[in-house]
């Protein structure tokens, strides 16, 4: 028999089992019902998919149609179009410039560039030592000056002391000079008396020999006369010799009075050596001298250049030196122009080759030339230093013509306009002056060279010569008959 609390669970197992089974049932319902939502969200894709791929077909198809019937209506406006008549067409003609060939002797003038340079130059030092007690006041670099003009002066104290000390050498001297040319006179009258005395001896001698020989006198008297004689003899030759000393005291005397000349002419140089005065008329380059300070000789005091006298210094190359040499005047003498821009002007100078430098310049390839330069008046003074334009003569072209450089084609040749048509022409060109050319060949008087620059020329094409219409009238006319004709 079951009691109360197995009834209750078995009743309790029994709902379990119940609610078990609908929530099964429930689960079961549930994903049946997703499934077929699953499947209509499918069917649903499905169909939109196949609905763009079906309207792209379409728009397609349409695109295709409206392109082909465009096309077609353009090819029928175009087969519709009227025909139109081309317009004739006529050679392309140039209006060009041309200049007349003028045959003649041309000389033209290249340029180079140099700098001006001091032809002369010094450097005056202190020929003696002092202190220095006067300056001039105007001596400062830049300034001028003139020949004789007095720069600076060294304390002459010392020099004018040496002057008199030599001065009284001198004097001194030449009292003595005078004490021993007395002598030597003296010594001549003395020399003269006892001459005199020995002819007398001489002849007493020879008397009392001949008395001795007669027996008239004695051999005593003979031999004191003979003494005698001997003592004039001597005292004769002692004053000869005297005589001869004394003369050769006054040629020494003679000499050390040159000697104290030259120390009187050394004293009185120094003693104008202690001024310094300017050489030439000239420039203060540079001046490093003041009042109280002490010069030493040959110390620089002063550097001048001669403003008279300037030179320009400019290189040639080896091609342009050796083609002017090779001429007949070759390269000194000839004449120059330097031009000198200061600013916006310019001043002209003329110069004249003077010397050829004497060395050939490496660094800067070629030859140096040196030309004096003639100051102008009404033109400002050029200093050294200064940079210049140089026009030298080129040698001297014979039966040449002058055309622009423009009419230089590939570097030697020319187009010359005939009958309205370029002609090309080979010539030789020599030199280039200014934007112009020398040219030389198989080139006639009159004959008219293009110096218009044309990028596609060539023989024979057809130009105008700007102001003449003829040519072009022509053509027009010829190009309204062809239109008529068609």
């Amino acid at each position: 028999m079951l009691t109360r609390t197995d009834r209750e669970n078995n009743d309790s197992e029994e709902a379990a089992q119940a609610n078990s089974g609908q929530t099964e049932s429930s689960a079961i319902i549930t994903q049946g019902t997703d499934l077929i939502l699953e499947d209509s969200h499918q069917t649903e894709r499905k169909k939109s998919v196949l609905s763009t791929i079906f309207r792209g077909f379409i728009q397609i198809i349409l695109m295709g149609a409206i392109l082909f019937g465009s096309f077609m209506a353009m090819n029928r406006l175009i087969d519709a179009k009227p025909e139109i008549k081309k317009r004739p067409g006529f050679r392309t003609v140039y209006t060009v410039k041309t200049v007349p060939v003028v045959l003649a002797d041309y000389r033209p003038k290249f340029t180079v560039y140099g700098e001006a340079i001091a032809s002369r130059t010094v450097d005056l030092r202190s020929l003696v030592s002092g202190e220095v007690i006067w300056v001039n006041p105007e001596l400062k670099a830049g300034a001028r000056v003139e020949k004789g003009d007095e720069l600076v002066e060294i304390d002459d104290f010392q020099f004018s002391g040496a002057l008199r000390e030599a001065i009284a050498n001198r004097a001194e001297m030449m009292a003595r000079i005078k004490e021993n040319e007395s002598r030597i006179i003296l010594e001549k009258s003395k020399l003269r008396r006892l001459g005199e005395q020995l002819e007398l001896a001489r002849s007493d001698h020879q008397r009392i020999a001949g008395l001795k020989s007669k027996g008239a006198t004695t051999q005593k008297q003979l031999d004191d006369r003979a003494m005698i004689l001997s003592q004039r003899a001597q005292a004769a030759e002692q004053s000869q010799n005297n005589l001869q000393t004394e003369k050769a005291k006054l040629e020494q005397q003679n000499a050390g009075l040159g000697r104290l000349n030259w120390r009187v002419e050394l004293a009185e140089r120094n003693l104008l050596n202690t001024m310094l005065k300017a050489p030439f008329d000239g420039i203060v380059r540079s001046t490093g001298v003041e009042a109280g300070r002490t010069v030493n000789a040959n110390d620089i005091v002063v550097s001048l250049y001669e403003d008279a006298k300037i030179d320009i210094r400019f290189t040639l190359t080896d091609s342009r030196y050796g083609r002017l040499q090779n001429e007949k005047e070759g390269v000194l003498g000839r004449q120059l122009e330097a031009v000198w821009a200061i600013g916006n002007r310019k001043f002209v100078y003329p110069a004249t080759v003077e010397r050829i430098g004497a060395d050939i310049s490496s660094t800067r390839g070629g030859v140096e030339i040196f030309a004096a330069l003639q100051q102008v008046e009404g033109n400002p003074a050029i200093r050294p230093g200064a940079f210049v334009e140089i026009y030298v003569p080129d040698v001297l072209f014979t039966n040449s013509a002058i055309v622009p450089e423009s009419a230089i084609y590939q570097g030697n040749r020319i187009y010359l306009k005939q009958a309205g048509k370029l002609t090309v022409k080979t010539v030789q060109v020599l030199a280039y002056e200014n934007g112009f050319a020398i040219i030389a060949g198989d080139i006639q008087n009159e004959e008219r060279v293009l110096i218009t620059r044309i990028a596609e020329i060539s023989d024979g094409l057809r130009v105008r010569e700007q102001g003449d219409n003829n040519l072009q009238d022509k053509n027009r006319k010829s190009a309204v008959k062809t239109s008529k004709d068609s």
